[in-house]
């Protein structure tokens, strides 16, 4: 084939294509003949095109009248107001739970079929919901979208930033139903409830002593294995505890940050304060079982149980 030929046929195969390129233009356009104005998004419905107008203007024609909260579509707007009226009009026929929402039980219907859909590109971890795997994403690529606006402290999960707030606004949503002890997640309060039911969930393989929570069962632990994972990068003490390290750092940092609020004196740990606080109340809760004699500290309960030894 020559020069010529070849020029020919080239030509004649980029009017073809787009010719073909053009009628796919033209069909699409009679398939969905409503187009924004704005990014070119076609649409079959007019409606359709105005409920996607809104992304751009913002509008929000649809308000709850119970709250005020406003929203771009209707259908949207009567999903919230379940919020209100706690109707759950979605149920599973396998375990009887129900939902506000249809895209709920879907999700929740995973639990019982194990499906998980939404897979990592990256470690090929499997995720029942395309927003658990967004948010698994992140310990990729060390993405902190939510940021606090107090303190500038940035989080990789919305739910995560909510419940760092309320260390500045002090805000305790969950309360415990048997002492009304309140806490700023619900997980805390599910950990706080073992108190009362008695149950221990972790145990040692060592020696078989149970737990409340997974982390005073690590702690234990070490124990049996001697491991100090806390080190000081001052004086190299090591400790099981990470608490105990930072109670320990207070020795060279000189820090007291608990004061009394009576006379002013501040101490590095806060027992060390609660026993203080007993000379200016008078509480003495250690007693002798013999004469009846109190004492504020347990060591001089001990010192004076030599008396009667």
């Amino acid at each position: 084939m020559n020069a010529e030929s070849e020029n020919k046929e080239q030509t004649y195969s980029y009017f073809t294509q787009k010719k073909d390129m053009l009628h796919d233009i033209e069909m699409l356009r009679k398939e969905r003949p409503y187009s924004c104005e704005v990014c070119g998004s076609c649409f079959t419905q007019k409606q359709h095109m105005l409920q996607h107008m809104r992304t751009h203007t913002g509008e929000k024609p649809y308000s709850c009248k119970i709250c005020g909260s406003s929203f771009t579509r209707k259908q949207n707007m009567s999903r919230h107001k379940l919020t209100h009226t706690g109707e759950k009009p979605y149920s599973c026929k396998v375990c009887g739970s129900c939902f506000a929402q249809k895209q709920h039980l879907l999700q929740h219907m995973r639990t019982h079929t194990g499906e998980k859909p939404y897979s990592c590109e990256v470690c090929y971890s499997y995720f029942t919901t395309k927003q658990n795997m967004f948010q698994h994403m992140r310990t990729h690529t060390g993405e902190k979208p939510y940021s606090c606006e107090i303190c500038g402290s940035s989080f990789a999960e919305k739910r995560t930033l909510s419940q760092h707030i309320r260390t500045h606004t002090g805000e305790k949503p969950y309360s415990c139903e048997v002492c009304s002890s309140s806490f700023t997640t619900k997980q805390n309060m599910f950990k706080h409830m073992r108190v009362h039911t008695g149950e221990k969930p972790y145990s040692c393989e060592v020696c078989c002593s149970f737990f409340t929570q997974k982390l005073q069962m690590l702690q234990h632990r070490q124990r049996h294995t001697g491991e100090k994972t806390y080190s000081c990068e001052v004086c190299g003490s090591s400790f099981t505890r990470k608490h105990d390290m930072y109670k320990h750092m207070r020795i060279h940092t000189g820090e007291k940050p608990y004061s009394c609020e009576i006379c002013g004196f501040s101490f590095t740990e806060k027992r060390n304060m609660s026993r203080h606080m007993r000379t200016h109340t008078g509480e003495k809760p250690y007693s002798c079982e013999i004469c009846d004699s109190s004492f504020i500290q347990k060591h001089h309960l001990l010192k004076h149980m030599q008396t009667h030894s």
